[in-house]
């Protein structure tokens, strides 16, 4: 009963899966802030062009 105890706290075979899943949530953070931001200034960025063509006379 010893061994398998020293045994079982020995094996570290799941802790190399469970880092890989934290690293890849930590990117998927970082990838979803990223195009949030972008996607928020492009969106306004569009917004300013926009309302720009409605002020232009027209020829």
């Amino acid at each position: 009963m010893k061994n398998l105890m020293k045994k079982f706290f020995k094996d570290e075979s799941g802790a190399t899966a469970i880092e890989y899943g934290l690293i890849a949530a930590l990117i998927s953070v970082a990838i979803i802030g990223g195009v949030s931001t972008v996607g928020t200034k492009t969106s306004a960025t569009f917004d300013a062009v926009s309302e720009k063509l409605v002020e232009a006379p027209s020829t």
